[in-house]
């Protein structure tokens, strides 16, 4: 396998860990690199008790040996990227970043427009962040889209912008029959300026890339949000609108790379979600409320309470497939802590027959039954349990723990080799730790 690649990508419905198990990796890593998504996902990392929660800025920024890169598959809104970098530097990391100047700029009628399509869409809606992101991809594939290195160019940037502004405006007014009232040239000026406090990040990205792997450097790509919503092989249309199946991380960066990868599949102890969707194991009682208050459930970008389910091993099944997944991650085990009895759901049952794979039909998965085994529970992960098994690893760990991480292996066909059980990036072991 080849060492110099790894790839971390999401396996339910996004807030897996994907933030800490990023930065648990990137402190051996050269570059880090988002290659998808856009503000619409959010990472939190917790280092010595100081909390950081990303947007847009990879999950490498709090190492300042890493060079932190946004790939062209990402979409950025420039303004929220700015006061991230700001928030940053107030918190002591000036963080080395490059921005692909070949990713698409999130533009303000971006954002009302996916007002007016989250009430267009009704049952079949998503449970969109409002953040622009449908629409900025909607004018990548109507080529009409601006792009960060559009920024630097006035000429070039007006004549794009009159096409795309033009185009949103007569939707927003004609179709919806609402009011668009930001002015042209406002607009223009405003990003102008935007692009003039980026000009040094703004980079060829993919050449930087080229040449990092040509010279054996380690590159670790990071995904946003997880297989469910992934537009084709996700629950569509309730998804997202990028790729992020671990394949599109070389789309996404512009570097074909044709090597096997290490690709870390981050998997939660349960599930969870924020949006609306068929959601199989979904719960509704004491359960539910006792995981979303004690694994803080709430929507880092959104902040709003998040849907909460037992583990999907459908669901963990089809990630593996699509992704290519070698290892898997386990985070949160310390929030399932005191539950006398732990449900695994290993199967559907639709229409009176039994399927262990996840189905592409949306009739399907809206009237899917979870088929559950159970197992038994355990004790808190206290700080006195934690020292002991960052000492000594894996064996340390609670029986019905490691009974918990077998199960789940056995019936996914995939190896769990990094164990999370608390929110720190030191809560974290490896399989092989002793």
């Amino acid at each position: 396998m080849n060492k110099q690649i790894t790839v971390i990508v999401g396996t339910q419905w996004g807030d897996e860990g994907k933030g800490k198990i990023t930065d648990f990796f990137a402190r051996e890593m050269d570059y880090v690199v988002r290659f998808q998504g856009g503000n619409n996902a959010g990472h939190t990392i917790i280092v010595d008790d100081k909390t950081y929660k990303l947007h847009l800025t990879p999950s490498g920024v709090i190492n300042p040996n890493v060079t932190n890169i946004i790939g062209n598959g990402v979409v950025v809104d420039p303004k929220v990227l700015l006061k991230e970098i700001h928030g940053l530097k107030q918190q002591g990391i000036n963080p080395q970043l490059l921005v692909s100047q070949r990713a698409h700029v999130i533009m303000p009628y971006h954002i009302a427009m996916d007002e007016c399509l989250t009430g267009h869409q009704g049952k079949l809606a998503a449970g969109s962040t409002k953040r622009g992101i449908a629409p900025v991809f909607a004018d990548k594939a109507y080529r009409h889209g601006i792009r960060m290195g559009d920024l630097l160019e006035p000429k070039i940037f007006k004549e794009k912008l009159e096409k795309s502004y033009n185009f949103n405006k007569r939707i927003i007014e004609k179709v919806f029959e609402l009011k668009f009232d930001r002015e042209f040239e406002t607009i223009y000026h405003e990003y102008l300026g935007y692009g003039e406090k980026l000009k040094k990040n703004i980079y060829d990205t993919e050449l930087e890339l080229f040449n990092a792997f040509k010279f054996g450097q380690k590159i670790l790509f990071e995904g946003a949000q997880g297989m469910s919503l992934d537009p084709d092989h996700g629950m569509y249309p309730h998804g997202t609108s990028s790729n992020n199946v671990a394949g599109y991380s070389e789309v996404g960066s512009g570097v074909g790379f044709n090597k096997p990868k290490k690709v870390v599949g981050i998997m939660k102890a349960y599930v969870s979600r924020v949006g609306t969707s068929p959601f199989t194991t979904e719960l509704h009682d004491e359960t539910s409320d006792f995981i979303r208050e004690k694994g803080l459930e709430f929507g880092t970008t959104t902040g709003r309470p998040r849907r909460v389910g037992w583990l999907d091993l459908v669901q963990i099944r089809q990630a593996v497939r699509t992704s290519g997944i070698t290892d898997i991650t386990i985070t949160k085990l310390d929030v399932l802590s005191g539950l006398p009895k732990i449900k695994v759901c290993v199967a559907y049952k639709v229409n009176g027959k039994i399927t262990t794979e996840m189905p592409a039909s949306l009739e399907a998965m809206r009237i899917a039954i979870p088929v559950y085994k159970t197992l038994p529970g355990w004790g808190e992960f206290d700080t006195k349990l934690k020292t002991k098994v960052k000492t000594g690893g894996y064996s340390q760990l609670p029986e019905n723990v490691r009974i918990y991480i077998k199960f789940i292996e056995y019936h996914i066909k995939c190896k769990i080799s990094i164990i999370s059980f608390g929110a720190d990036r030191n809560d974290t072991i490896t399989r092989l730790s002793s």
